[in-house]
């Protein structure tokens, strides 16, 4: 296992987290995973054992019901505590009540007792924003978030799902009050799922942050479970609960590509991919999740999975999407910084 620092603190995390949203099952969350406290204690073993020490949720899997089968696996297994870094989020919906929902200063704070209940921890190394709450103002958020750091409860502080205007302007809020600001960003990436890389990937470049891919394998698709003559069937959990939606029939064209490159280094099709999104610039820790632990030993392993100059470049070239606007008048317009020395009247690219 090799390991990562998390953005520009002094953590090191595995690059390789576990997630956690298989835990519980409860409600809509069944069409995920509904591991029970013997299997969870089983695959939180087994994750430990193959070097992970990042292990993230959030106190909305299950509603609350993960966070729990978490902290008693760390405390029936005598874990080391200081040994792992344990990572958790708020800001969904854990009641009926007005005020059960959100980033304001006071659902952070109680939301934050109750996750550390549930978990059997008096702190949290990493406690990230779930989401943009467009009905409470960023500066109340990050105030929040400061408060619950300088209490000792939280050691730092994330994001994720954000945009990266709203990153830059909380990161900003941040630094005009000498605030703790987001080390991380936990998005939605993917190899068919790429749209990270138009804002966030150089964003979190140039301000030093950490990205952490959740379901790298787009909700299983890219398990090599399925293929364009093996379709989801009627009922199955992809059709039933298609989330990341993804465009399935350019998907199937990266499966069979992902299939070749498998073959070449006898792996399976879900470390090809799992082994392509470790490979890109910005990424320190990817998570997945595992319903059982062969399942999790095989996704492990993508961390020692090599890929060839070569077969990147083929699986960056079928997963290719078209730039955006600004994004590819932006690559345009810098090409003359480029080879300066090559630039020509005829070549100039100021065109609109």
């Amino acid at each position: 296992m090799n390991y990562n620092f998390l953005g520009n603190t002094g953590v090191q995390v595995s690059e390789i987290c576990l997630g956690t949203m298989t835990f519980g099952g409860d409600g809509h969350w069944q069409a995920i995973g509904e591991l029970q406290q013997d299997s969870v204690n089983e695959i939180i073993k087994t994750a430990v054992d193959e070097g992970i020490n990042f292990i993230d949720t959030a106190n909305v899997y299950s509603f609350g019901k993960s966070e729990s089968l978490l902290g008693e696996a760390l405390k029936s297994l005598g874990l080391s505590r200081s040994e792992l870094v344990i990572a958790t989020k708020v800001r969904g919906r854990m009641g009926e009540g007005k005020n059960q929902v959100g980033l304001g200063r006071l659902q952070i704070i109680q939301q934050l007792d109750d996750s550390l209940k549930r978990l059997q921890t008096d702190y949290v190394d990493l406690y990230q924003i779930h989401g943009f709450d467009s009905s409470t103002p960023l500066e109340e958020t990050m105030r929040g978030l400061e408060d619950v750091v300088r209490s000792g409860k939280v050691r730092y502080i994330g994001c994720s799902n954000l945009a990266a205007w709203q990153i830059m302007k909380a990161n900003g809020i941040a630094d005009k009050y000498g605030w703790s600001k987001f080390v991380s960003t936990q998005n939605y990436y993917s190899i068919a799922g790429r749209d990270l890389e138009n804002e966030i990937v150089p964003l979190v470049q140039d301000q030093q942050m950490a990205i952490l891919p959740w379901s790298p394998l787009a909700g299983g698709f890219l398990s090599g479970k399925y293929t364009r003559d093996n379709k989801p069937a009627d009922g199955s959990r992809r059709l039933s609960f298609d989330f990341p939606p993804i465009d399935q029939e350019k998907a199937y064209d990266i499966i069979e590509v992902m299939q070749r490159i498998g073959e070449d280094h006898g792996v399976s099709v879900a470390r090809i991919a799992l082994a392509w999104v470790l490979a890109k610039p910005g990424v320190t820790s990817v998570i997945i999740g595992a319903k059982n632990t062969d399942q999790l030993i095989d996704n492990i392993k993508a961390a020692d999975l090599s890929l060839t100059t070569e077969q990147l470049e083929q699986l960056d070239e079928v997963s290719a999407r078209p730039k955006p606007y600004p994004q590819w008048m932006i690559e345009r317009q810098g090409r003359d910084r480029l080879a300066p020395a090559s630039f020509s009247p005829t070549q100039s690219t100021m065109v609109k």
